[in-house]
């Protein structure tokens, strides 16, 4: 079990990442912002005592040095507390860097082992929020099947449905199924760690699922926010050349055609945290005004079911 004062440890660890990144918001330098947000969440996780953290899902597969790399090890690393940890410093680097919204920091924090480890490959996903019968989507029925057992699950016709799908070439025939059902599509640029997540809560976001293929590690961060707030994930891992199955065999993946339900990539006692970069549907972005910052931050505990809306306002260093 988490010690439940890293609920306000992870807050900080999160906020940290995104006002280093607003600083650069809609500069047009992505790898600039990227790095910021880096350097503010290592620096952030490295201050939390009695921490024996372990870096699961990161920013790269090998030891680079200005990266939050897979394997690095974070934490005063000194304490009792084995943790596995995801993150995405900058989740829409692009979005930062244009300013567009939903650009967030995010991080997740679970027991040692509780954690898929993914490689940084792509991930077939399917996500909705909660309160629907187990079974109500799955990985491996059509695009029109998973919309039409949502709309009967949720008592609704097919037209108030709507899919979000990630805007890339690779969905042209997803998106054609989905809107030949009578469907909508809210297309996103970037960021579907924030997609999956809207699907929790359809009456604010106006998303109710969440279809695709993304990023693997974002997916297991997706699944972390999921367990937290109710709701049900599967994802498959893409992996189609010879050096794609070597890297998930060496994280532990045996079958690389598995289907992963949202429990076997984030199990046990999890922790989630996610600060706005950029204003969005889900958080409102970093504020500097008249010599204070002003962050939003939602943090997330599965043992409990909580979730923590957190706004906070401090003076910026003369």
């Amino acid at each position: 079990m988490l010690n439940r004062m890293l609920t306000i440890e992870i807050a900080r660890v999160t906020e940290a990442a995104a006002v280093s990144a607003a600083r650069l918001r809609g500069r047009g330098d992505e790898k600039a912002a990227d790095q910021a947000a880096v350097d503010a969440m290592r620096s952030a996780l490295n201050s939390i005592a009695d921490m024996d953290g372990l870096v699961v899902i990161g920013e790269g597969e090998r030891d680079e040095a200005p990266m939050l790399y897979i394997g690095e090890k974070v934490g005063s690393q000194g304490g009792t507390q084995r943790i596995d940890i995801a993150l995405d410093p900058l989740e829409g680097t692009t979005l930062c860097a244009k300013d567009m919204p939903n650009s967030i920091a995010c991080i997740a924090m679970a027991d040692h082992g509780s954690l898929l480890h993914a490689p940084d490959t792509y991930m077939d996903k399917i996500a909705i929020g909660g309160g629907y019968p187990d079974g109500t989507v799955d990985l491996d029925w059509s695009p029109e099947k998973n919309i039409l057992s949502l709309a009967k699950a949720k008592g609704v016709p097919v037209n108030e449905i709507t899919a979000c799908v990630l805007d890339r070439p690779r969905h042209e025939e997803l998106i054609a199924a989905i809107r030949a059902t009578g469907a909508a599509i809210r297309l996103i640029t970037d960021g579907d760690v924030a997609g999956v997540i809207h699907t929790a809560t359809p009456e604010e976001t106006g998303i109710d699922i969440y279809m695709g293929v993304g990023g693997a590690p974002e997916g297991v961060l997706a699944a972390a926010a999921l367990r937290c707030i109710g709701g049900q994930m599967q994802g498959r891992l893409i992996t189609k050349s010879d050096d794609q199955k070597a890297r998930a065999a060496k994280m532990g993946i045996v079958d690389f055609n598995k289907k992963f339900t949202m429990h076997e990539m984030a199990s046990g006692d999890v922790m989630f945290s996610a600060t706005g970069v950029t204003d969005g549907s889900m958080l409102r972005g970093v504020r500097f005004e008249g010599g204070y910052v002003t962050t939003e931050t939602v943090v997330m505990r599965s043992a409990t079911g909580t979730v923590r809306w957190i706004k906070n306002r401090q003076k910026l260093p003369d």
